[in-house]
């Protein structure tokens, strides 16, 4: 099926021509979720990135107390990928990702985005520069949020 009108809103393929837009569309795989259903789970293995066509979802973290809070909450109107550490490295999955509403996603593995990066290795090099860069800010990100936690912390223990 031919997702290209889909895939031209999402940030992370802004600069993929309509041609390898296109071809990108062959290697996807269309998945609905119910409302409550985990997507992906934390721990487990991983080799799946999603872009969220319908819906919201919900970001959640355990502790390393087994208490599970959400750290957000990404919506279709965003135009957002999640799990594209997974086309990167098959690791474990650092959150699980729920639906919040009923959801409609566009998949693929690590294997065809590996296989589509070689057909269309400009395509492939842009791609890979773009989850780069959004994974590069989430790291900026929670160092701030880690900044914060150390911070308050000391604050905490200097109080007494």
């Amino acid at each position: 099926m031919d997702y290209t009108e889909n895939l031209r809103l999402f940030p992370l393929l802004k600069n993929i021509k309509e041609e390898d837009l296109k071809a990108l569309s062959s290697y996807l795989t269309e998945r609905s979720y119910n409302e409550g259903t985990d997507i992906v789970t934390e721990g487990d293995d991983g080799d799946e990135m999603f872009l969220l066509l319908k819906g919201s979802v919900d970001i959640i973290k355990t502790t390393v107390f087994g208490d599970s809070f959400v750290v957000a909450t990404l919506d279709s109107t965003m135009n957002c990928v999640f799990g594209e550490m997974a086309v990167i490295d098959h690791d474990k999955r650092s959150s699980t990702v729920r639906a919040k509403t009923g959801c409609k996603a566009l998949s693929i593995n690590q294997r065809d985005f590996d296989t589509f990066c070689h057909d269309y290795p400009g395509c492939g090099v842009e791609l890979l520069r773009m989850i780069s860069i959004n994974l590069v800010r989430n790291i900026r990100k929670e160092n701030e949020n880690l900044k914060l936690v150390y911070q308050a912390l000391i604050e905490e223990i200097e109080k007494g």
